[in-house]
């Protein structure tokens, strides 16, 4: 298995200074680089490459000392980034998507990592020392809060506001295959209720973002009052950062708690494969033809995200794999609405029930957890075996 850890670090004022430094420059990097496409473009020239990018990398070294001082390596990564970010782009024209999102130059602010693709190359783990050593920065102390596993691949420098951080990309890590439960479930994600298993337990929505609302408000007012270029607003800008980090931070762990005790308590776990992005698209429409109950889908776009049903999906798969347990995703489509006892359609008055001619009223949740359950156990899910 590959898996990522995260430990934040404590640079000296000179090693923090340094490393602002390095990504300032591998920021500055990215958008010389983008703009040599660019310019490429607009001169009806062969298009760029990573490779010609990168074999120029020797000599703007030799003739720029700042660049001259970091990882060959780590550039090299800057400019797969940028490769990437190019690619992504003619994917979503070829696809016929209106807003296929061009490669952007990157301010300073928005600029938060540099990757070093190998360990041993202009970077090193050294976890026995408590410290990392990264090129041109120095031996950095590292809180390692859990062992390691497996073997480094690539480590990634990364600023958080004034916070630093360490991430630890390790191939080869062992799994913790966890005794059979006996527990067949499956799993209905909601925006009332974070989520409803078959069998009935209910998980309750922590609603962070709501919770934190006023909090949020009040610093956003703050940096609005403030003159561009000023260290006031330098400051109200980190604390609109702070909240939303808070924020970040308590989502992350609540999906952990839960996805670790589904993990722990059921041995197949079913869920709706959901396009999450087409779900909290704007229904703003445009202006020939405007949208209806542009308030209301833009409060449930709000929850939707806030809930966050996608990272909630990525880490119990992850934690699935590690212990030897099957995650399965299910066609989304009318689990909700479809009776599970006759399949019959039902009416939906109130979110939270739906009515079958049948079968009278059901709670909506349960049902449309219960019919996860029943398209996992036909085999009609993707199964993600571990």
């Amino acid at each position: 298995m590959r898996r990522a850890y995260k430990f934040r670090i404590y640079p000296t004022a000179g090693q923090a200074s340094r490393a602002a430094q390095c990504l300032r420059d591998h920021q500055q990097l990215y958008n010389a680089a983008l703009e040599e496409r660019r310019e490429a473009w607009r001169m009806r020239k062969v298009g760029i490459r990573y490779g010609q990018q990168s074999a120029q990398l020797k000599e703007i070294r030799g003739l720029d000392p700042d660049q001259g001082r970091w990882s060959f390596s780590s550039q090299q990564a800057t400019l797969r980034r940028l490769d990437k970010a190019m690619a992504a782009f003619y994917r979503r024209c070829k696809a016929g998507e209106k807003r296929a999102g061009y490669p952007r130059f990157k301010a300073l602010d928005r600029w938060d990592s540099v990757e070093w693709p190998s360990d041993g190359d202009g970077c090193r783990w050294k976890s026995d020392m408590g410290r990392v050593y990264l090129q041109g920065v120095g031996h950095v102390r590292v809180h390692q809060h859990r062992p390691v596993q497996g073997r480094v691949k690539t480590i990634t420098l990364k600023r958080e506001g004034r916070r630093w951080y360490v991430v630890l990309s390790c191939d080869d890590v062992p799994a913790c295959p966890l005794p059979a439960a006996g527990r067949e479930v499956g799993v209905d994600v909601g925006v009332t209720r974070f989520a409803t298993v078959s069998d009935g337990e209910i998980i309750a929505s922590p609603r962070f973002t709501r919770e934190s609302a006023d909090e949020l408000a009040a610093a956003q007012r703050s940096l609005a009052r403030k003159n561009r270029g000023s260290a006031n607003r330098r400051r109200a800008k980190a604390k609109v950062a702070q909240v939303h980090r808070r924020i970040r931070n308590r989502r992350a762990d609540f999906h952990h708690k839960t996805a670790r005790a589904l993990v722990r308590e059921c041995d197949v776990i079913a869920l709706e494969d959901l396009r999450i992005a087409n779900m909290v698209r704007s229904a703003s429409g445009t202006l020939e033809k405007p949208g209806t109950n542009v308030a209301a889908k833009s409060g449930l776009n709000r929850s939707i995200l806030d809930a966050g049903w996608g990272q909630f999906t990525s880490i119990l798969i992850g934690k699935a794999e590690e212990a030897g347990r099957r995650i399965v995703l299910v066609d989304p489509r009318h689990t909700s609405i479809n009776c599970h006892q006759c399949g019959a359609r039902c009416t939906r008055p109130r979110q939270e029930t739906v009515i079958c001619p049948e079968h009278g009223a059901i709670d909506a949740d349960v049902n449309g957890a219960i019919n996860i359950a029943s398209r996992a156990g036909l085999g009609s899910g993707q199964a993600h075996a571990a």
